[in-house]
């Protein structure tokens, strides 16, 4: 199969999956019959990089595949069908998990339609054993997403592999029909992405990792460091910023990744990087060799498509938890390891000359002129905006400031209207699973202990929803700014497809509740200010900052469509500027 036309995409995926498993080194499969697992039994007997061992019996066959894992040392699969098949290969699944051997066990399975309703075949495979293995996975029923697949069989052989080793499930449902469409099944090498690398830097100087990517950062003039929501002390954010001037890369620095302001070198930080990616002259024009990744994703969808679109870069992960942290499956090298470690070293080996990059130029102009264009338009008399806010903030706020933002819309205007600067604040936000829930109690728990002040901007669904947690306010008499970006509603569904669904739209997406917060205030004993102009923002801001207990700023923004129009506007500003206008 491996290298013939292509075929089904069902099989093309399952193929990445295949040469994924090879490039982590897996090297046997064991296979026991059945007509669910047909794909996976295909794919494996055709792959010319593992050996397939055929059982007639699933208990053997996991059995089997259990000795060549302790043996070898690497991990060894084990496939089978649907339904009490995969029973069959419990009691080497639970051997393997207390004798800390990797197993990777791949089992077939009805699609969700046929379960529950008498099928033959089909019980409940979903986390069949139990706490035995150390990682679980649904994979969608006959998923075809390439990338997608090959992450997945890089995470799995990690998963059974990371120590203490063990063994991980995956199960596989699939539709009929079970064979190929064409008969064949596989794809030709360039319609695949290559398989995933994956580096175990941990704090070694000299590791595999670090060298590979000092090696690839030498290879690559043209390259990016996109730092996301992190964590890092001192040491890491001079770490990053010293690999970013010696490699001649310009630095797309989250506010979250807390490299965005303060005292550090910001010469190669490019805050404007949102409003720069939405142009699309410009993202076309900037076409990148390489990309390196630090934290979470950024939340800006710009700077999404515009890394989707840079397909023929390599693309590297640095994870210091050891997380997988790839939502949009674009990872070619991932690195776990210390970032501060590893940035540190991979600067250190550089040659020298690169600091003063064309490249890194171009990011840099394009930005001032990007930024240089929004504060003109804020500037411009506009009116009470959401945007806005951040960009006073940033004017306003102390060094050593904490800002607790909330979800949704919040942190996107964060993301695009705060600007870097010698101001060192910390950014603070929920962005683990980016929920609304609880984010008044999280902003608070941070003034609890925050050496400096704490404020937090919420939306006023944020704000509605967590309306329990300023009790902790008055009960601890805590010092809190909290600040309300009131558009009665969901302000962010009017920036979604959504909007156009009609009049459904207010009722069950934007949800205007019309609520009157003073009096959750009063209930509070919080001291209230509703806002009307940036006059009256700036003179609440600093009053504030200066008075002691719980204080509510709300600022009653435009309407939501209004919103929308004056982000737009941003965006053409910044489109005009690049191009001279």
């Amino acid at each position: 199969m491996h290298g013939q036309p292509p075929g089904d995409p069902v099989y093309r995926a399952l193929d990445a999956f295949a040469t994924a498993l090879v490039a982590a080194g897996v090297q046997h499969v064991c296979v026991a019959p059945g007509a669910r697992s047909t794909p996976l039994a295909l794919t494996f007997a055709r792959h010319p990089g593992v050996r397939a061992w055929s059982h007639v019996d699933e208990r053997s066959a996991a059995f089997f595949a259990l000795g060549i894992a302790k043996t070898t040392g690497r991990v060894a699969v084990v496939v089978c069908t649907s339904g009490t098949a995969a029973a069959n290969f419990y009691p080497a699944v639970v051997e393997a998990a207390y004798a800390h051997v990797p197993l990777l066990v791949l089992t077939g399975d009805r699609p969700p339609e046929l379960r529950d309703c008498g099928a033959p075949q089909t019980i409940d495979q979903i986390k069949l054993f139990g706490s035995h293995v150390k990682w679980f996975v649904e994979v969608g029923a006959g998923e075809s997403r390439a990338r997608y697949m090959r992450a997945l069989a890089a995470r799995a052989v990690r998963a059974a592999s990371a120590g203490p080793a063990g063994p991980v499930h995956l199960n596989l449902p699939y539709r009929e029909p079970l064979m190929p469409a064409d008969g064949v099944g596989a794809a030709p090498a360039d319609c695949v992405p290559g398989a995933i690398t994956v580096h175990e830097a941990g704090q070694a100087p000299d590791s595999k990792g670090i060298e590979t990517l000092a090696s690839l950062v030498s290879a690559h003039p043209r390259g990016l460091i996109v730092c996301g929501p992190w964590a890092p002390d001192g040491e890491g954010v001079m770490a990053v910023t010293a690999l970013a001037r010696a490699a001649g890369y310009p630095l797309l620095a989250d506010p979250l990744s807390q490299i965005r302001t303060g005292a550090h070198d910001r010469s190669r930080v490019i805050d404007c990087y949102d409003a720069l990616l939405r142009d699309d002259e410009f993202a076309g024009r900037m076409r990148s060799q390489l990309v390196l990744r630090i934290g979470a994703m950024p939340r800006s969808k710009a700077l999404l498509r515009y890394l989707e679109r840079q397909a023929g870069a390599t693309h590297v992960v640095l994870e210091a938890s050891g997380a997988w942290a790839d939502p949009a499956l674009l990872a070619d090298r991932m690195i776990i390891g210390d970032p501060s470690v590893v940035c540190r070293v991979v600067a250190e080996q550089l040659p020298q000359g690169r600091e003063a990059s064309a490249w890194a130029g171009e990011w840099a102009a394009a930005n001032g002129r990007a930024r240089g264009a929004l504060a003109d338009r804020l500037r411009a008399g506009v009116e009470l905006f959401e945007g806005k806010v951040f960009a006073e903030l940033a004017e306003l706020l102390p060094g050593g400031a904490l800002v607790y933002v909330g979800n949704s819309m919040p942190v996107r205007d964060l993301e695009v209207f705060w600007p870097a600067g010698p101001v060192g604040v910390r950014f603070l936000c929920n962005h683990g699973a980016n929920g609304i829930d609880g984010m008044l109690s999280s902003g608070l728990g941070a003034a609890a202990v925050a050496p400096g002040p704490v404020v937090l901007v919420t939306g006023d669904l944020g704000f509605y929803h967590d309306l329990n947690g300023l009790l902790a306010a008055k009960r601890y008499g805590l010092d809190a700014l909290v600040i309300v970006l009131n558009n009665d509603g969901g302000g962010i569904f009017s920036f979604l497809p959504q909007a156009a669904c009609g009049p459904e739209f207010e009722e069950f997406f934007a949800t205007p509740h019309g609520l009157d917060f003073r009096h959750a205030a009063a209930l509070y004993e919080g001291h209230f200010t509703r806002v009307g102009s940036w006059a009256e923002f700036r003179s609440a801001v600093r009053t504030g900052l200066d008075a002691s207990g719980l204080r509510i700023i709300e600022v009653s923004t435009v309407d939501r469509q209004r919103n929308v129009e004056l982000h737009r506007a941003m965006w053409s500003a910044v489109s005009d500027a690049l191009r001279g206008g």
